[in-house]
């Protein structure tokens, strides 16, 4: 026979008193009630088992049941004020998104490579540890170093265990040690889903620092922002598939040109790669000594070229009205015009003696008219020319003008109007605005790879643009600019974790998801997914979208479900993808 007492105050579920008979004895136990979704009604559990009341009295308490009615009404007091506690310092709130990261690293095996690096250190804490948990957390929340370790690493579903000092230490380690660490990643990369460099994409761009004094690192230089601040080159280097394959950095007054150069050579020794590549860069990277250093090494290039610097015999052909012909896309709408031709052109290169020379080398060459380019490059002039008139009105400082500069005539002239070193006259460059107008719209593409088609020829340079998204996404998506961290090796472990980052995303993206979903609708899952525990289980905090349901169709794990256990979770945290 079993009797239950419930001691409690208003309507949430509550402890209570049970008491049972057994044979001559009456065993009491105190129990906790719950709602339980499997039955879709009230269910009960053991808190704590008490023993009998004949053993209860003889070891000294006079009343059992109105001492324990006491207990639990104790009990229930203090739920009354848990659940009146609605805010914390500490959120409840915890990532669960990084767990496709969590998947891709496991499937590289990078852990036992990365712990090897314990035995050259005398490091206390885990490096593998320390670098995945950087790159969860640059994909969940990209902050600083300081915000990332207080806000940002305590709330990944698995926890960290090193200190902030540590983690500072760690990505100056990182930073010092960055080309094995991308050559390691390389290599597993490459062994799991395989490097096509029949083909690789090269580009350059850099990050300003919001410091006042220039080291031997951060140097000022020409800023893809315009910024005034020392910068950071940062050169990167993708597959075929547009997937990372090596990065470089160097200090921000260095040319780009060069170090086209020595990323390919570095990387094609690190890989053992004797196959013959076709180099892909923009044209900030077309340089004779690049287009040479290509040939010279058995390989191929494709770059674009500036038409405004051709000599006026070839820029005469570019703008020549005849043999021009049309790409349109499947409705029969105009995308283009092209035309191409194979020739030899002169080429000047500068010999071991420093002189300089003419060189003749045979490409091929591809020239492209966009009508909506064309309008709106000339949009575009006509706004410069526009500040630029303003600003002469007021006899400006050349610095004001800008980009818009370039239409503008600063010349010293006396009342007479002969030229000094006094008195500055602003004027219109009427020349130099007739000729961009006249070439806005034209593109050019040259390579040596002559019979390469035109088609070929625009759709490999205009996948360049993954590139330009990379950067897109360490500049935003992974808040990489600006960076305040003040050692060089703290700072290239700070665009190591980023590089990382990046280049998983690139594997999830197109080797994983095939190109179906763009990065942004994949980090915007990332940082979507988190859960919030409750009492007994977590709830999940993100909303239906079609990345989500064709996400938990494709691995079968429960993303879905708006309860998620502690077994749940382990299922989605050590899923392989």
């Amino acid at each position: 026979m079993v009797f239950m007492v419930f001691v409690c105050g208003g309507d949430f579920m509550a402890y209570f008193l049970k008491k049972t008979k057994a044979g001559n004895r009456t065993y009491l136990a105190i129990y906790d009630s719950f709602y339980s979704h499997d039955k879709k009604g009230t269910a009960h559990k053991c808190y704590k088992s008490l023993g009998s009341i004949e053993s209860l009295i003889s070891s000294g308490i006079e009343d059992p049941i109105a001492f324990y009615e006491a207990e639990v009404l104790a009990l229930n007091n203090a739920r009354v004020s848990e659940k009146t506690l609605l805010v914390s310092d500490i959120s409840p709130q915890r990532y669960l998104g990084y767990f496709l990261y969590k998947s891709l690293l496991n499937k590289l095996n990078i852990k036992k490579f990365i712990d090897l690096f314990k035995y050259s250190t005398d490091f206390d804490f885990s490096l593998y540890s320390l670098l995945s948990s950087l790159i969860f957390a640059r994909a969940v929340n990209p902050c600083s170093k300081h915000r990332t370790f207080h806000e940002v690493m305590p709330y990944l579903y698995e926890p960290c265990d090193f200190s902030y000092d540590q983690l500072l230490s760690g990505l100056a380690f990182f930073g010092a040690n960055y080309e094995k660490i991308t050559e390691l990643f390389a290599d597993r990369v490459n062994e799991k889903y395989g490097i096509s460099t029949k083909l690789t994409y090269f580009d350059c761009t850099n990050f300003y620092f919001e410091i006042d004094r220039e080291d031997d690192f951060r140097r000022k230089g020409p800023s893809k922002e315009n910024s005034k601040n020392p910068i950071v080159g940062l050169g990167l280097l993708l597959d075929a598939n547009q997937i990372p394959i090596g990065m470089k950095m160097y200090p921000g007054n260095q040319s780009e040109k060069p170090v086209l150069r020595e990323v390919i050579n570095e990387l094609k020794k690190q890989n053992n790669i004797t196959s013959r590549t076709i180099h892909v860069a923009d044209k900030g990277l077309n340089c004779t000594e690049n287009i040479t250093y290509s040939l010279l090494n058995g390989d191929g290039y494709l770059f674009s070229k500036s038409i405004k610097q051709l000599p006026e015999t070839e820029k005469k052909w570019v703008l020549l009205k005849n043999d021009w012909k049309e790409k349109k896309d499947g409705q029969g709408n105009v995308l283009y015009l092209y035309k191409s031709c194979i020739d030899e052109f002169p080429y000047t290169i500068t010999d071991n003696n420093g002189k300089k020379k003419v060189v003749t080398i045979k490409e091929k060459r591809l020239v492209t008219y966009n009508r909506s380019l064309a309008d709106k490059k000339k949009r575009e002039i006509e706004r410069m020319i526009e500040k630029a008139r303003s600003l002469s009105l007021s006899q400006a400082k050349r610095k004001e003008y800008g980009d818009a500069a370039k239409y503008v005539n600063f010349d010293s002239i006396d009342e007479e109007g002969k030229k000094t070193g006094e008195k500055v006259k602003v004027s219109l460059n009427k020349e130099a605005i007739e000729k961009d107008f006249e070439l806005a719209g034209y593109n050019m593409l040259v390579t040596s790879e002559l019979a390469m088609t035109n088609q070929d020829m625009y759709s490999i340079y205009h996948n360049l643009w993954m590139i330009e998204e990379s950067f897109k996404i360490m500049k935003s998506d992974l808040d990489a600019r600006p960076v305040f961290l003040q050692k060089e090796d703290t700072i290239k472990g700070h665009f190591l974790i980023c590089y990382l980052t990046v280049l998983l995303q690139r594997i999830l993206q197109y080797k994983v998801l095939e190109n179906k979903y763009s990065a942004n609708e994949i980090f915007k899952f990332i940082r979507s997914f988190k859960i919030v525990k409750t009492e007994y289980r977590y709830v999940n905090l993100i909303t239906k979208s079609n990345f989500l349901i064709d996400l938990s169709t494709r691995t079968s794990l429960p993303l879905m479900n708006y309860f998620l256990s502690e077994t749940k979770i382990q299922t989605i945290l050590n899923c392989k993808l």
